[in-house]
């Protein structure tokens, strides 16, 4: 059986350029509904290549300052994949938010 950080990867690691995902949906994607922080926590210390900059607050705020280079990074990332921004600065989460995989990890 694969521990929470484990499963977040795979959810991770499926989420396509010009989508995005939250950290609560990947929590319960997880099989752990209440364990968004744990999720940021995993996703900090993420193996390299996997795609956390797609991974934002639940009304589509980016991440905090510290993680994936600060949210100015994290915002040119998602704009050169075609992620919608609303004029306060958020995401546009009705036009991007990822529906989740196929099949469960």
């Amino acid at each position: 059986m694969s521990t929470l950080p484990q499963r977040v990867y795979q959810l991770v690691a499926q989420i396509p350029k010009g989508n995005v995902a939250t950290y609560g949906q990947l929590a319960l994607l997880a099989g752990s509904p209440r364990a968004s922080r744990i999720v940021g926590a995993a996703l900090y210390r993420a193996p390299t290549g996997l795609p956390c900059h797609r991974v934002l607050y639940r009304d589509g705020t980016l991440c905090c300052d510290q993680a994936f280079g600060g949210k100015e990074i994290q915002r040119q990332l998602l704009e050169a994949e075609g992620i919608p921004f609303l004029p306060d600065g958020r995401v546009d989460l009705k036009r991007c938010l990822w529906p989740g995989p196929k099949e469960q990890p």
